[in-house]
């Protein structure tokens, strides 16, 4: 099949050439495409078809970079074929089973994505590699905290970023209005936003961004720069700034910090608005990743921050841009939670996964059908954060789906309501993780990983009981180590994010004993 492009010395097992040549007629190419061969058993070396000439090693390696780690990438680009491998299978069946039902785009083409036949690639002796290692050291270098800059990143050009969180945003060629809603929508795709100012300088509009998480700003960079909002206008053109933070004194249309809701508007200010540009008739094309919504049916779909895709956007009657499944900065903090297992999941279950990402008031599974339960977050912020890190990741065996809620509150039950102990109201938790504005637990919020942080541990406690800890919740414990510096922090890797997350859920707040609770949250470190 079209799979078998490489030779004996790619793989460790042969392959053939005679299926290769693509098909040049569309129809012919379409039905090639849709699958004239039988399914291959899944693997962690994923084959990519039909990707655009001009596409890069970035933007290759961003579309398997949510779903786990990316160990190796070749490209074809004479096929427009390319093969890319993830650390594990379950990270590439994670992958996959995202993108059928959801086909990534890369420069607004349709890419195609299924197993290959090969168990892992060999590209040690393949030429014009360089650049494909060098984006993927950038890459590893970045996940693991490390901003050492390896000979071969060097020579690319340099892709490694500033050490800073704080991206500084130009807009080209602005022939519709841009604002900071659709700055905050964009970006914080890519991870936590926490400030945005935006001005004009020399006749150009402007924007100051800062990230909780370098990393963010480093995806973000790597994947907007040089695209474009609007089909043929208003291009982002991004640096790292040499500021390390931004200071914002007011909450309105032209800045607003994240972490601190209660800031004044200032005075002349207008509070922020839904940005209006000229109404047009025909659809336009909004390079930004994928947002997690399927518009026409409103089915909702997992996202995947870091992978380009296209949103479509019209315009409404009244002259407004209008963006489905989007509306400006998040307005609404109740989330609809989907897919659950009703058979593992508890209103504490999803208090305590949800709570990594915002403080949760209240948790409502759905009586008649308890697959749905609704979340109300302390924040629209903290509910768009949620969505963004927890939709599309596995949950007692199930892929959770979260989205907006159409409801502004969730609603306790009447007294003497047939409830059995379905909807609790959490608002006055201890175990809050954020309600002190400024929290340092702001700078501290990662996906779902494998490798969990442990904090507030007793001097008595050892390894080995922690590790038997983890393995009572049907862990495999991989990796453990306490810190140096401090023995009452620790690090733990697991078996699989899975684990991970359903450690986390049955640990955080878990009795060590000597009034010490266990503090558990997701960690960007690997050991």
């Amino acid at each position: 099949g079209p799979d078998e492009l490489l030779s004996s010395g790619v793989s460790n097992r042969p392959c053939t050439m005679n299926d290769s040549t693509p098909a040049t007629e569309n129809g012919n190419e379409k039905k090639k495409f849709k699958g004239d061969r039988s399914p291959c058993s899944p693997s962690r070396v994923l084959h990519l078809r039909q990707i655009p000439n001009d596409v890069t090693e970035a933007e290759l390696i961003s579309l398997g970079l949510p779903f786990g780690k990316v160990t190796n990438l070749l490209m074809l680009k004479g096929k427009s074929q390319a093969f890319l491998e993830m650390a594990s299978e379950e990270a590439a069946v994670t992958m996959v089973n995202y993108y059928t039902p959801t086909m990534p785009h890369l420069r607004s083409q349709p890419v195609y994505i299924q197993y290959s036949n090969h168990r892992e690639l060999k590209t040690d002796n393949l030429p014009n590699q360089a650049r494909a290692q060098a984006a993927l050291q950038a890459v590893n270098a970045m996940q693991s905290g490390s901003l050492a800059i390896t000979n071969a990143v060097a020579a690319e050009g340099g892709l490694l970023p500033g050490q800073g969180s704080v991206l500084r945003v130009i807009v080209e060629n602005l022939f519709y209005s841009v604002t900071l809603e659709v700055l905050y929508q964009i970006f914080s795709k890519f991870g936590l936003v926490l400030k945005i100012i935006t001005f004009t300088k020399n006749n150009q509009f402007q924007a100051l961004l800062q990230y909780a998480d370098p990393t963010n700003a480093y995806y973000a960079k790597m994947a907007l720069d040089g695209q474009s909002i609007y089909t043929g206008c208003c291009t982002l053109r991004i640096d790292f700034s040499k500021l390390t933070s931004l200071k914002v004194k007011y909450n309105n249309d032209k800045s607003r910090d994240f972490t601190r809701l209660d800031l004044p508007c200032g005075d002349s200010q207008q509070p922020m608005e839904p940005s209006i540009a000229a109404a047009f008739g025909k659809k336009t094309s909004l390079l930004m990743s994928s947002v997690a919504i399927n518009t026409l049916s409103g089915v909702s779909v997992p996202a995947v921050p870091g992978a380009l895709g296209s949103l479509t956007v019209t315009s409404a009657a009244s002259g407004q841009m209008t963006i489905p499944g989007v509306t400006g900065v998040p307005v609404n903090s109740v989330l609809l939670v989907s897919n659950l297992n009703p058979e593992a999941i508890t209103p504490h279950g999803l208090f305590i996964l949800f709570g990594v990402y915002g403080d949760v008031h209240r948790v409502k599974i759905m009586f008649k059908n308890k697959e749905n339960a609704l979340i109300q977050m302390a924040d629209a912020t903290q509910a768009q954060l949620a969505i963004s890190h927890l939709n599309g990741q596995r949950l007692y065996g199930k892929i959770l789906h979260a989205t907006f809620s159409k409801h502004q509150t969730v609603q306790l039950p009447r007294e003497g309501q047939e409830n059995q102990g379905l909807t609790k109201d959490y608002s006055n938790s201890p175990l809050h993780r954020f309600k002190n504005p400024g929290s340092k637990n702001f700078q501290n919020i990662f996906p779902p990983s494998a490798t969990l942080h442990l904090s507030n541990i007793p001097t008595s406690v050892t390894v080995d009981y922690l590790k038997n800890l983890f393995a009572s919740t049907g862990s495999t414990v991989k990796a453990f180590r306490f810190f140096q510096k401090d023995c009452k922090m620790a690090l733990i890797r697991l078996g699989s994010v899975e684990e991970a997350v359903h450690a986390l859920i049955e640990l955080h707040d878990y009795d060590l004993g000597e009034n010490h609770h266990l503090r558990v949250s997701f960690s960007k470190s690997t050991i």
